[in-house]
Parts: C-alpha cells; structure tokens; sequence
C-alpha cells in the first residue's frame, strides 16, 4: 500500500500540480485556486496534492516563480546593452501580469519571494552596469521597480474591470469623449489629450515611461 501511495504521489509531481494550478488561477482567479478544483482538474484527491504543496500560500509562490521564471529566461545571459536588457525585462513583467494578472497581486502581496528577487537583481545589476553612482543607484532602481509593477499591475486591474468581450478600443473612444466634452477652461489638459488617449496602445506607453526614468537617470551618469 506504502508504494502504491508513493508511486501515485511521484507521478502527479508538483511540476503537474503548479501547471494545473497555473491554468485554474488564469480561468478562474486566485479565488477559484482550491485544492478540491484543482484535485478535480488533476482527477486525483486533495491528499494526493497536500504531499506536495503545504498550503495555497506556498502553490501561489511556486506559480509565480515559474512564470517569471519562464519570463526572464527571455533575457540573454550576458552582451546586450544594459538599458536595452532592463526594457526587455520590464517588457517581460508586463506581458507577465498582462498574461497572469494574478501574478500581479501575489507580488504586492509577498515582495520578498525568490521570482520578485531575482528581477530586483537583474535590474539592479544592469543600474550597475551603466555605471549608475553608488549614491544614486538604490533611488534609480527603486523608481524602475516601482513604475514597472505599479503600471503592469495597474494594467492587469483595469484589464480585469472589464466585463468579457468588452471592446477596448469603443471602451477608449467613450472614455476619451467624455474628456473633451469637459469644461476647456478647467480641464484644458485632458481635452488637449483625449485623442492620444483614445489611439493609445498600453504596451507602447508603458515602455515609453521605462525610457523616461533611463532617460532621467542618464543625467546621473
């Protein structure tokens, strides 16, 4: 009985278990993430999958690490320019949270896990690599990593406001609309960029805000 019990563990893994986890959590949310869903999904039982994984807090993290995981291995090893290698990173989290939005929440949630260290490090490293003064590398690094997560995440929430199928683009063009309909004496900006606003594309503007804070920090250099 002992190896009958030993095999069936060994041959759910927890690489299936995160998998499953991994679909639910993108169908359903993190409130949908149960162990007797995702014990239905994998057609197994709830013991079977708690040999495994200790709690949902501990299946979150082991989620999250292997997206990101699979995220930052789009980032060469060594030899690309260091402001190109932190566009192609903040990029990656973006399509990430864009793609998992509930990798989003998990981040504010527990900053200090190994995914959300080893994009601090990368990006730190690359700071680094440009030379960035001592004095001035912790505040550069802290103003990336705070625009890339707080603008995805930010993107993910909205994303998820939406009711399914909604079009983006009418959604926009109503939005932007209303903005110039707006008093033009109180609200001269946001009449003036109505039009961007409707025509934007959410990719663009995030790494367009990326290349203003490497441009900023380009005059500490």
């Amino acid at each position: 009985m002992t190896k009958r019990t030993e095999r069936r563990a060994d041959a759910l893994s927890k690489e299936k278990i995160v998998a499953a986890a991994i679909l639910l959590l993108d169908a359903e949310g993190e409130g949908g993430l149960t162990f007797r869903a995702l014990a239905s999904r994998l057609a197994t039982g709830s013991g079977a999958i708690y040999w495994h994984v200790a709690d949902k807090g501990e299946l979150l993290a082991a989620a999250t690490d292997h997206v990101v995981t699979r995220a930052m291995s789009a980032i060469e090893a060594g030899g690309a320019d260091p402001r190109d290698a932190i566009r192609t990173i903040a990029l990656g989290m973006f399509d990430t949270i864009d793609a998992h939005p509930w990798v989003g929440a998990q981040f504010s949630r527990a900053p200090w896990q190994p995914a959300m260290l080893r994009v601090f490090e990368a990006i730190g490293a690359r700071l680094w690599q440009l030379g960035v003064p001592e004095g001035a590398r912790f505040n550069a690094w802290s103003t990336l990593v705070t625009y890339i997560f707080g603008a995805a995440g930010q993107n993910a929430a909205n994303a998820r406001l939406q009711a399914p199928g909604t079009d983006r683009s009418a959604a926009l063009a109503d939005i932007a609309g209303g903005w110039s309909r707006l008093d033009a004496a109180e609200y001269p900006f946001l009449r003036q960029v109505a039009p961007q606003l409707a025509a934007h594309d959410d990719r663009d503007q995030f790494l367009a805000g990326v290349d203003l804070i490497l441009a900023g920090i380009g005059t500490v250099l």
